[in-house]
């Protein structure tokens, strides 16, 4: 998807007043952050007529004042209010008279002039400037102190948040484009996804804490990368060892190769408390077994694999299920690498059989570098390589011997524009 497919919010500055659907019940909904710490400025807006619920809202926020949250219309300064009038509501308690000024001062004049402005340039529609209102929330930290920063970043939030209420954004497309790359800022870590495959699935199954987390920090950054907590790890270990390893792989989605054959709920509970992005169920369990750790699985908002290891007839599990897993894992046990078939022909079968929902398929035991084209041209989405890295003598060698055929990290080249 290109990036120029997405909204510039500044390349048009006129409003089409029969596009936007204000009137009556309806209105519009802006957000913006600008600015760094601590003066950083985040708006949140909402936009629409008297008579609707944007002027009940506005008018019952107006007369109901609560302790540290006074609200107060904007004005660029005293007795100039701006139109439409616009009801600033502070979002962190004031405290204190220093943190009164910064509201009633830099802020309040900010987001006026910014409302103001918007008017004069056409943003807003002249011609209806008596007929809406804006509540604003205003964000200001106590310990801001540089009041030009507090005016230049919550000018700039508020014009930005009214933009982005009146031009509708973000598109839908938008946000199923971000959501599984965006970072939040405060949050301060990455909660992956598997949304463009193929995939390189490291699985860590030496039961040596230490010399696992040595692996982990030779292998190359990679946005393709997938740790497998092994199940020799898992049992010397516990659960617990998920936790160590995001010490060393802070960003990555890692998975709990759990191989569960019982009580699936309970499993998947013990994995998800240590952050497992994914757990991994055996396709020998109980049909009640698969359908419970699926549903937990999904319910706590992580990914249930099933390991097809050893079943005869995997398409047929799926067809059992009440619902379908986010991976099938197409396993050859360590005792059958060298003679067992692989059964790669299942790939087109599964994705044709369940093409109505999103299934990724993973192939693991005995993938090396030389059979990687045929696992991808197969269908494969996961190629789960274990002692061929984890047991090299150069492991980042070893690892890009996979990732230079598998692509480029997905997002390269993508240009930051927010």
């Amino acid at each position: 998807m290109k990036q120029n497919a997405f909204i510039d919010l500044f390349s048009s500055v006129n409003v089409n007043i029969g596009s936007l659907g204000i009137g009556g019940e309806m209105y519009l909904i802006g957000e913006a952050l600008v600015g760094k710490e601590p003066e950083v400025a985040h708006v949140d807006l909402i936009i629409g007529s008297k008579d609707g619920p944007v002027g009940q809202a506005f008018a019952s926020n107006l007369g109901n004042y609560s302790a540290g949250h006074t609200p107060l219309l904007a004005v660029i300064r005293p007795n100039l209010p701006s139109k439409p009038y616009t009801l600033i509501i502070p979002k962190v308690t004031v405290k204190d008279i220093s943190e009164v000024a910064k509201i009633f001062g830099p802020a309040q004049a900010a987001v006026a002039k910014a409302i103001a402005d918007s008017v004069e340039e056409g943003i807003i529609p002249r011609d209806v400037v008596e007929d809406w209102v804006v509540l604003c929330s205003v964000f200001v930290h106590p310990e801001a102190k540089d009041y030009r920063k507090i005016y230049q970043y919550n000018y700039g939030a508020t014009k930005l948040a009214l933009r982005r209420a009146l031009n509708k954004y973000p598109p839908l497309e938008k946000i199923m484009f971000d959501k599984d790359r965006a970072r939040h800022p405060v949050m301060g870590f990455r909660v992956p996804r598997l949304w463009m495959p193929p995939y390189l699935q490291i699985a860590l199954d030496i039961p040596d804490l230490e010399r696992t987390k040595k692996i982990i920090s030779e292998v190359p950054k990679s946005d393709r990368v997938i740790f497998e907590a092994g199940t020799p790890l898992i049992k010397k270990y516990g659960t617990g060892v998920i936790q160590e390893l995001r010490e060393a792989a802070r960003d990555v989605f890692i998975v709990a190769d759990l191989k569960t054959l019982d009580v699936g709920q309970v499993e998947v509970d013990l994995a998800f408390e240590e952050t497992a992005d994914a757990v991994v169920v055996s396709g020998l369990a109980s049909k009640d077994t698969i359908d419970k750790f699926i549903y937990e699985a999904r319910r706590l908002g992580i990914y249930a694999f099933v390991d097809m290891m050893d079943v005869q007839n995997p398409i047929g599990v799926l067809d059992s299920l009440n619902d379908l897993p986010d991976v099938v894992i197409l396993h050859r046990g360590i005792d059958e690498e060298r003679g067992g078939r692989t059964r790669w022909e299942l790939i087109k079968e599964i994705k044709s059989k369940f093409g109505d929902r999103k299934i990724l398929v993973a192939v693991a035991g005995g993938i090396e570098p030389s059979n990687v084209p045929a696992a991808l041209k197969a269908g494969a989405d996961i190629l789960i390589v274990g002692r061929y890295i984890t047991q090299s003598r150069d492991v980042e060698h070893a690892s890009k011997e996979f990732l230079n055929q598998i692509g480029l990290d997905m997002d390269l080249f993508r240009v930051h524009v927010e």
